[in-house]
């Protein structure tokens, strides 16, 4: 049985976006941090910082059009032109913001491979320097995502790799703020897949519901493939 905390809500205010510069030298930070082992860009940490200065309705939107491509990855034409269109009605430039984002979606990205808490995200966004409030919004974001996108990953997995085996740990939600999640059950799912002559482990959260319904779509897949053996 696993157990999972869950956070306050909270928001705040901030100003304009200050690009980074092209020509500052590549060093590396050093940071303890749960979505990667690898030694960032100090550029990278730079950019969060740079995240504090857009106003609470700037962020949210740049949140929302982060989270609705990692929804819908395929429409990266879509994203760019977004941060496009936003750039030019704030006044700024669109490629200090475009570098921007990609560094913010090395956190999603990452948390996504290792099944991270909303409450570990929170904290690798506060070591990357972004101030609590926007942490909190940007944490609490992930959590409601969080099943959709586990799911986006699997089936996109699922279509390339074969299914080798499947794990599955039950958790339940514990917390002070969010009440009404407290006690809910939830679902942390391990499928081992093959690809070539390795396998890997993708990860995924679901609910109950969710969990039945995925079994459900799994029985026929496998009874469509025997209708063809």
């Amino acid at each position: 049985m696993i157990t999972r905390k869950t956070g306050p809500s909270q928001q705040k205010r901030a100003e304009q976006l200050s690009p980074r510069g092209s020509s500052t030298p590549q060093n590396t930070v050093n940071m303890q941090l749960h979505f990667t082992k690898e030694v960032l860009p100090d550029s990278v940490s730079a950019d969060f910082q740079n995240l504090n200065k857009f106003n609470e309705q700037q962020f949210h939107r740049l949140i929302e059009i982060l989270f609705q491509f990692l929804l819908e990855p395929k429409e990266a034409e879509r994203f760019m032109q977004q941060l496009t269109e936003f750039a030019g009605e704030h006044g700024m430039s669109a490629g200090p913001l475009k570098n921007l984002m990609k560094s913010v979606l090395l956190v999603p990205q990452g948390a996504l491979k290792k099944i991270l808490s909303a409450e570990q995200v929170k904290e690798d966004l506060t070591t990357l320097g972004l101030n609590e409030d926007k942490a909190t919004y940007f944490s609490q974001q992930w959590g409601e995502h969080f099943a959709a996108l586990s799911r986006l990953a699997v089936a996109q997995t699922l279509m390339v790799n074969q299914l080798v085996d499947m794990e599955w740990k039950f958790g339940v939600t514990v917390g002070t703020s969010e009440i009404q999640r407290v006690g809910n059950v939830f679902l942390q799912l391990k499928l081992v897949v093959r690809q070539g002559n390795c396998t890997e482990n993708v990860y995924m959260e679901l609910t109950l519901p969710q969990f039945y319904n995925f079994l459900h779509e799994m029985e026929r897949a496998k009874a469509s493939m025997e209708s063809f053996s």
